[in-house]
């Protein structure tokens, strides 16, 4: 779950421009699990897989959204980050993941630099920023409150679960379709710091 500031469905073209490869459409339902203990040893897993590729230029790699927070229902898909020095230093990272089997999917120069890859045989979604994007202590900081606050961690389980019943063209058009609920809960969290 990333936190852009998009609440509106966005075009099949605004979605392309940042797909490498083609963009397919989802046109159906989100399916959504309940909690699964074996999630953490997926992540562990591939960030250790992630650590033996791109050794030290791997700084940081954080278990991220649903399932990463015991209890909260998820799509099972694991969602981690990646932080590297430079994620627009594509040269640096990007074929050595390529060559232990990761595929880059999106592209997002306006965003962060965000790049994301699928995993090689793991469900995954890895989010790659550069060192010191705000995004990643925004991502990190929704983690650690869900996972300690059980009435927004069941707030949030609550309207995902009425959004996923929707038939969603894309499956992004499901994740922008949260960002109130996302954006009402950061509110909470900042207020209790």
């Amino acid at each position: 779950m990333l936190f852009k500031n998009n609440s509106s469905q966005r075009s099949d073209k605004e979605l392309q421009k940042n797909t490498i490869g083609e963009l397919k459409p989802h046109n159906a339902p989100i399916i959504l699990v309940e909690y699964d203990p074996s999630w953490p040893e997926w992540f562990e897993r591939e960030a250790n897989r992630i650590h033996s590729v791109l050794g030290s230029k791997a700084l940081q790699v954080e278990h991220v959204g649903s399932t990463s927070v015991p209890g909260l229902c998820a799509k099972p898909i694991i969602d981690m980050i990646l932080v590297v020095k430079d994620s627009a230093n594509e040269p640096s990272y990007v074929p050595a993941m390529e060559a232990a089997g990761y595929k880059l999917q999106i592209r997002e120069p306006e965003w962060f630099e965000h790049r994301l890859f699928k995993g090689p045989d793991t469900d995954i979604n890895l989010h790659v920023f550069s060192l010191g994007t705000a995004e990643i202590d925004k991502m990190l900081r929704f983690r650690d409150w869900l996972r300690s606050n059980e009435m927004d961690r069941n707030k949030y389980a609550e309207v995902k679960r009425s959004l996923a019943n929707s038939k969603w063209r894309h499956v992004q058009h499901y994740a922008d379709a949260k960002t109130s609920i996302v954006q009402e809960i950061m509110e909470r969290s900042n207020g209790a710091r």
